[in-house]
């Protein structure tokens, strides 16, 4: 069920998405386990870069982030170029020195967002983290501690409002649920749209690719 090795070859072999590039997207609530994720999949791919919306929101634009990926980011990629991007210091409130992302076969965006609607163009594929949303913010607020009980009464509004109206799980192709060890990926939404398709206990859809 957990194959990231053979996921990880099934996704390297999709057509490019943005220039050379097979640009992959986790997406999920805050707290759903995005980050782990993206790291081990990124490991079987062979060391695939990783990009972080976290590092291109700020305080005062938690969603705002779409012009600085699609400038910094998604067009160079898109040229075959090297991506130079200001990650956010979320400390001292302010952009730090610029870090280089390279054009390899496979790039990961990780975050809350990842699979919007302006970003979807240029994706390859879209993983949705399959956690509900009431547990997954519980397990962020556990991981932060009490010292971050406000940003995050401000970051789950903020949130939910975002997925009101511009929700990724219903396009996605791929929903990842984790497992006590591993996880096991299920077809998406955008994967099974206009399919009668029954998932069983016990059983799962090959995701589609």
């Amino acid at each position: 069920m957990d194959d990231l090795a053979r996921h990880a070859d099934d996704l390297s072999a999709l057509p490019p998405s943005c220039g050379p590039v097979r640009l992959v997207a986790v997406d999920g609530h805050a707290g759903s386990g995005k980050s782990t994720f993206a790291a081990r999949l990124a490991a079987a791919l062979g060391g695939a870069p990783v990009l972080h919306l976290d590092d291109l929101a700020t305080h005062e634009e938690l969603f705002g982030w779409t012009g600085r990926l699609r400038e910094q980011v998604l067009l160079p990629l898109s040229r075959g170029e090297s991506a130079r991007y200001a990650p956010y210091d979320w400390t001292e409130r302010r952009f730090g020195p610029a870090r280089t992302l390279e054009p390899a076969p496979v790039v990961l965006v990780e975050g809350v967002g990842a699979g919007r609607r302006q970003v979807r163009p240029w994706l390859a594929a879209l993983c949705w983290m399959e956690l509900d949303r009431d547990t997954s913010w519980e397990r962020g607020r556990r991981r932060d501690g009490a010292g971050l009980t406000g940003f995050w009464d401000g970051w789950t509004l903020a949130e939910a409002r975002h997925f009101a109206e511009d929700p990724s799980r219903p396009y996605a192709d791929t929903l990842i649920r984790q497992l006590p060890e591993g996880y096991v990926w299920l077809a998406g939404p955008r994967a099974t749209a206009g399919v009668h398709r029954t998932i069983t206990h016990g059983s799962q859809d090959v995701p589609p690719y």
